[in-house]
């Protein structure tokens, strides 16, 4: 089991929903911090809200990094070295969401999604993950999603990002697990973060509907469940009851989960 209590934590995309959530209940937990997301000045705002509430753990720096340029991950890296701190635990958290037809998106606008989404978790892990070897102990979460099993229309940018940071974390657990390197993937249902009010493009946007209210899941909640999956040092967690449904239903009956979409 990894153990949260002392243990050096950074969080990308630590001013959103998910990013929230996690600082506050990892420093429930004991944890020590290192938060980034692209605005410092609101990071702060929101970590200083958190800390007032929760007097446990404790916030070692915030980092004003923007992910999405292909030096972010160089940048986010050499500032931790700087710390002189040695990294327990990286969280891929960061991430950002577009919905419309695949050929009335903006070419910026996807590639920029592939960035947050996708490279920057690999490029970030390629730089911890040499360290985490060389000492024989780390954990590496991604936060993917539901979308990294389904791909609903109106996605194909978005999915392809999750299914690909699924494909990269089992690879990566193969690849480090001799090294006593740990490697946890998170496959969250829709919930009440900002990402489900991301931009629309296009037809599809015409069409599209609201989600029901009865669907959408707390997000303290889905990250109280992902950070027990740390613990237990899970390679897999589907951390809401939608997302275990999906999962099932891909493996055994694939095209009712098509139906259904």
């Amino acid at each position: 089991m990894s153990n949260l209590h002392g243990a050096v934590v950074i969080i990308t995309g630590a001013a959103g929903g998910f990013g929230q959530e996690l600082t506050r209940q990892l420093l429930e937990a004991g944890s020590r911090l290192i938060l980034t997301d692209i605005d410092k000045t609101i990071l702060k705002e929101r970590a200083d809200a958190i800390q007032r509430e929760v007097k446990t753990g404790d916030i070692l720096a915030l980092l004003g990094i923007n992910l999405s340029e292909p030096d972010g991950c160089e940048t986010l890296y050499q500032q931790v070295k700087d710390l002189g701190i040695e990294i327990d635990i990286l969280i891929n958290n960061a991430g950002i969401g577009l919905f419309g037809r695949m050929d009335e998106v903006p070419a910026e606008k996807w590639e920029r999604l592939m960035q947050v989404n996708l490279l920057a978790p690999m490029r970030l892990s390629s730089l911890f993950a040499a360290d985490m070897i060389r000492r024989r102990q780390g954990h590496i979460v991604n936060i993917s999603s539901a979308a990294g099993w389904i791909a609903p229309a109106g996605m194909a940018h978005y999915t392809a990002s999750k299914f690909g940071l699924r494909g990269f974390s089992e690879g990566l657990l193969n690849e480090v697990k001799i090294y006593n390197v740990k490697v946890t993937a998170v496959y969250p249902f829709y919930s009440r973060t900002p990402i489900i009010q991301c931009k629309q493009y296009g037809t599809l946007a015409k069409e599209d509907q609201e989600l029901p209210d009865f669907i959408i899941t707390d997000p303290a909640k889905v990250m109280r469940q992902t950070i027990q999956g740390i613990i237990d040092n899970k390679p897999h967690v589907f951390p809401d009851r939608m997302a275990k449904s999906i999962s099932v239903i891909k493996r055994f009956f694939p095209q009712l989960l098509n139906w259904i979409f």
